[in-house]
């Protein structure tokens, strides 16, 4: 199986110092945890190579924004630069969404896609889910759940029917009025 991810992101040992906050949101056009990461003190800038284009996606003044909706097979983080800018959107394919000792996570499933904000469309990790049913980590039923939702996903960001990175703008002001 793939591995938890917790909303909160304590392990993220490259971000010195944070303000987090974290919401419950049903408003009857999303339901599901959201939570604002926003990055005081980093260790290092994280970098990152798509289609041969680099982008620095995490940075003093940066911020994650993450989704993990109800009912759902995916979680969402949009990555912000200190101008609030979006930079890309992340998707995880995820076996479920739940929340343990009260924190909510994603199982990620490996396979990703990333929506650029010039509105390119990456598929990420392929190659992971087919090893990690080679070697008996996921079952096929699993396997084919997860494409399954990605295939969907993929699908919804080229024709822009994916509602949840309409969110990402609303959701944001919302948790930066908590912090």
């Amino acid at each position: 199986m793939g591995h938890k991810r917790f909303i909160t992101r304590e392990d993220w040992s490259r971000v010195l110092e944070r303000n987090f906050t974290m919401v419950y949101i049903d408003d009857g056009n999303y339901a599901g945890h959201v939570a604002l990461l926003k990055i005081k003190k980093i260790k290092e800038p994280l970098w990152t190579t798509h289609e041969g284009k680099t982008f620095c996606i995490a940075d003093e003044g940066y911020s994650w924004l993450q989704h993990l909706p109800d009912d759902e097979h995916f979680g969402i983080t949009t990555m912000f630069d200190e101008k609030g800018n979006i930079i890309q959107w992340y998707i995880d394919i995820t076996t479920h969404n739940g929340i343990e000792d009260g924190i909510p996570y994603m199982e990620d499933l490996y396979l990703d896609l990333i929506k650029l904000a010039s509105g390119e469309v990456i598929k990420k990790d392929i190659d992971e889910i087919e090893k990690a049913l080679l070697e008996e980590e996921i079952t096929k039923e699993i396997y084919d759940l997860g494409f399954k939702e990605f295939h969907k996903v993929y699908e919804q960001l080229t024709n822009g029917s994916f509602k949840y990175l309409d969110f990402s703008i609303p959701h944001k002001k919302m948790l930066e009025e908590e912090m």
